[in-house]
């Protein structure tokens, strides 16, 4: 007779998320994945639609990634399929995203999953301050099928509490995070094609889409030019990103005669050298909540110039690291673009300010811990850990 000892499997958390496509969520679920320890948690990617080659950034080996295809509206085939795909996965964890896929808690609970988790990531263009009495609603419904709802932004903390309902022993507040490492100040001017000679470079990163508003940046950026007439010649403006709103920008780009100053480069997988080409970031949304590509343009060193939307106060110091503006206002966010081109230390010490508080607060390292300690903690109050079990073989 000999003793084996049986070696216990590490726990499995599905991530439930309506498309794995380019986007500031996404690109912070793939670097989760990828940097969390092996030996903590192993991890499956659910998309409710379908993926995109951005699924390719998952550099991890053995992550499952299934699509379901779930057609527009309601179809309760969806849900079918989704349970009878945990019963074979048997997670340990489900961990949802966004209003999209909330309500496929209730499969996950009929489904035997010990332990559910829904982040909020940010409010739809659609209802940017989150009052939309049916959505609530689910939200509140599904209160016994959840365990935890964690928002990225003291913002949407507040609102699941205030406006939502939620109980606020079931809210736990998880900054997102950003590589340091990989998003770092520049020491050289990157080689784009906006990079000439002393070019002032008005960076923004994101989906093209109605939330991010990029119409009243361009706007902006053309009302920046008739101000500053001597330094027209120098100010550029990239928009980096795709979405269904491309055509539409890339036409008020003409109308506007900015054709020669103004990029909408597309989508771009190298955005951390991206951003080192911008000399500020500006972001015009109407709604967000931590936008992982403004850590990312802080991390890089640089000042931003942003609307005060969403968890936004909370992460830029107006003053200090950057200016806040009214959303929809181009006239204020030309100004204030205008008081960092005609100002190099201004540029230059916001920028570093920028990057000091994310270093201090928003690493991606804290934030992993942060999870990490939340599927621990659940999954301890919800089924005991499985300690490795010592069989005995004739």
């Amino acid at each position: 007779m000999s003793d084996m000892k049986q070696t216990p499997l590490v726990p499995l958390v599905a991530h439930l998320i309506y498309r794995l496509d380019i986007g500031g969520l996404e690109t912070l679920l793939v670097d989760a994945i990828n940097r969390m320890p092996a030996h903590q948690y192993r991890h499956a990617v659910i998309c409710l639609t379908d993926y995109t080659e951005f699924a390719q950034r998952i550099t991890r080996p053995g992550v499952e990634l299934v699509a379901l295809h779930k057609p527009p509206g309601l179809e309760l085939g969806t849900h079918k399929r989704l349970f009878k795909l945990l019963r074979t996965m048997r997670p340990d964890v489900l961990h949802t995203y966004n209003l999209g896929t909330i309500e496929y808690h209730a499969t996950a609970l009929l489904a035997g999953v010990p332990v559910r988790v829904h982040a909020e990531h940010g409010r739809d263009a659609s209802d940017p301050q989150g009052v939309n009495r049916k959505h609530n609603l689910l939200r509140r419904l599904l209160v016994p099928a959840i365990d935890r709802y964690v928002p990225v932004s003291r913002d949407l903390a507040r609102w699941l509490r205030g406006t939502v309902g939620i109980p606020q022993s079931k809210i736990e507040l998880i900054d997102n995070g950003v590589d340091t490492e990989r998003f770092r100040p520049a020491l050289d001017a990157a080689g784009e094609a906006w990079n000439a000679d002393n070019a002032f470079v008005i960076g923004s990163v994101g989906r093209l889409q109605d939330v991010k508003d990029q119409a009243t940046l361009i706007d902006a950026f053309a009302l920046l030019r008739t101000m500053l007439p001597e330094q027209r010649e120098r100010l550029r403006l990239v928009l980096v990103g795709d979405g269904p709103l491309r055509e539409r920008l890339a036409q008020r780009i003409l109308d506007a005669g900015l054709q020669d100053c103004a990029w909408l480069p597309g989508a771009r997988s190298d955005v951390a050298p991206v951003m080192r080409s911008f000399s500020l970031f500006a972001l015009s949304s109407i709604a967000e909540g931590t936008p992982v590509t403004m850590l990312e343009a802080m991390a890089s060193g640089l000042p931003v110039v942003s609307t005060a939307v969403g968890g936004i106060p909370d992460l830029v110091q107006d003053g200090v690291s950057g200016a806040l503006v009214p959303p929809s206002d181009p006239q204020r966010l030309a100004e204030a673009l205008a008081a960092y081109v005609l100002d190099a230390e201004r540029t230059r010490q916001h920028g570093a300010a920028g990057r000091a508080r994310i270093e201090q607060q928003y690493s991606v390292s804290a934030m992993l811990a942060h999870y990490v300690a939340l599927y621990d903690g659940l999954r301890k109050t919800k089924t005991p850990f499985q300690e490795a079990i010592t069989p005995c073989a004739e």
